[in-house]
């Protein structure tokens, strides 16, 4: 049976070794991070060494890093009703950027009456005049991702900051699919919450952070009961995970600015190659992305199929957000740009990682020249050629 290949990073990354080391001596482990004695005390002392990693990995202070079950789960707790900035007034609304993943969009613990989308432009930029506009009104909440798990388009996040922050606000940046693959830190962003995840950059899954900057307060638990994590997320902490999650960041960042170059490189191979095809269109191109995220459609295509198509032949790709119980459902990011629901019903993604190489662009290539020249020809009978 020959290798697949797997082109879905933005779901998922494999689990680091160093991660996967990591967990295993955590695992050994036998304390409670809460515990007093000295097995206590070790399976704390791995937490902190990771929660200081993951600061790190963002320029944050360790104090102010809440680990959470995943980036799902700190988003919910981010879009809190009630945040502020020291004795400033607290958020009484939330504005969402129309392309933001499915945890943002829900809101959180803000009523749908107290929640406002803010547009985005035909390349996927969140729309800051729309966005200056929408803040003209009680001190809100904002939401804005760093770079778009569909599209890979990377927000102006620090501009929307100063808006946001001249009109009284406070802004919540999902970070989830920059860590480990554009240079960024809490001061760049403006933010005053961050969201991080694991599992994109080889950690584990089931394991998140919600990152805050200095004189946020307000922030109220989901979960209650005991005081872990200063009292913001009760629940014995998941050491091994957390320790998974530490060694993925320190691997990530050290790796970072390499890895995005060869992932660069690869991305315009893929593009080059998926052009040729008659109609193509590549999302957000004429824009600043996330150099390892590629999404692309031609018209009368369906994403089921073509990730079908993929699959057969043996090569892992996606039709957009990973979150959606495996159905394949238009993209609401494609949509929101403007774009037709046709369109938005056929878009797939490819996104690569550390382990792709140049012959799994070209084998995804020829996968795909197979898929479009069947396709273009009516066949509805393509999925014999795999």
């Amino acid at each position: 049976m020959a290798e697949r290949i797997y082109l879905d990073w933005n779901a998922t990354a494999p689990l680091r070794p160093e991660a996967k080391a990591a967990m295993a001596h955590a695992w050994e482990t036998s304390g409670n991070p809460s515990s007093v004695h000295a097995e206590g005390r070790q399976a704390r002392r791995l937490m902190e060494e990771a929660r200081a990693a993951v600061a790190a990995s963002v320029g944050a202070d360790a104090a102010n890093v809440v680990f959470t079950s995943g980036g799902t789960e700190a988003n919910a707790l981010a879009l809190t009703p009630g945040l502020r900035r020291g004795r400033e007034p607290a958020a009484e609304r939330l504005l969402v950027s129309a392309i933001e993943h499915v945890s943002v969009l829900a809101g959180g613990r803000f009523t749908a009456e107290a929640t406002q989308r803010i547009g985005v432009t035909p390349s996927g930029i969140v729309d800051l005049d729309r966005l200056r506009d929408l803040l003209d009104g009680p001190p809100a909440l904002v939401s804005i991702m760093l770079a778009n798990n569909e599209t890979g388009a990377i927000q102006p996040v620090a501009e929307a900051a100063e808006l946001v922050h001249g009109a009284g606000g406070l802004l919540h940046v999902d970070a989830i699919q920059a860590l480990g693959r554009i240079p960024f830190d809490l001061a760049s962003t403006g933010a005053d919450l961050l969201s991080l995840s694991a599992h994109k950059i080889g950690g584990p899954k089931g394991v998140g952070a919600l990152v805050l900057a200095e004189g946020i307060e307000g922030l109220s638990p989901l979960l209650r009961g005991g005081g872990q994590e200063k009292g913001r997320r009760a629940g014995t902490e998941n050491v091994a995970g957390i320790a998974g999650f530490g060694a993925a960041a320190r691997v990530a960042l050290a790796e970072r600015d390499n890895e995005a170059a060869r992932a660069e490189q690869l991305r315009e191979r893929l593009e080059t190659g998926l052009r040729q095809t008659p109609g193509m269109v590549v999302f957000a191109d004429e824009v600043e992305r996330l150099p390892n995220t590629v999404l692309f459609t031609v018209p009368g295509l369906r994403a089921e199929t073509a990730v079908i198509g993929f699959d057969l032949a043996g090569i892992a790709v996606s039709s957009g957000s990973a979150c959606s119980s495996g159905k394949v459902q238009p993209s609401h990011v494609v949509e929101a740009m403007g774009y037709s629901r046709e369109l938005a019903e056929g878009a797939v993604r490819v996104s690569l990682g550390w382990s792709t190489t140049e012959a799994d662009i070209d084998s995804a290539l020829q996968a795909w020249r197979k898929l479009a020249n069947t396709l273009l020809k009516g066949n509805e009978t393509w999925l014999e050629l795999f």
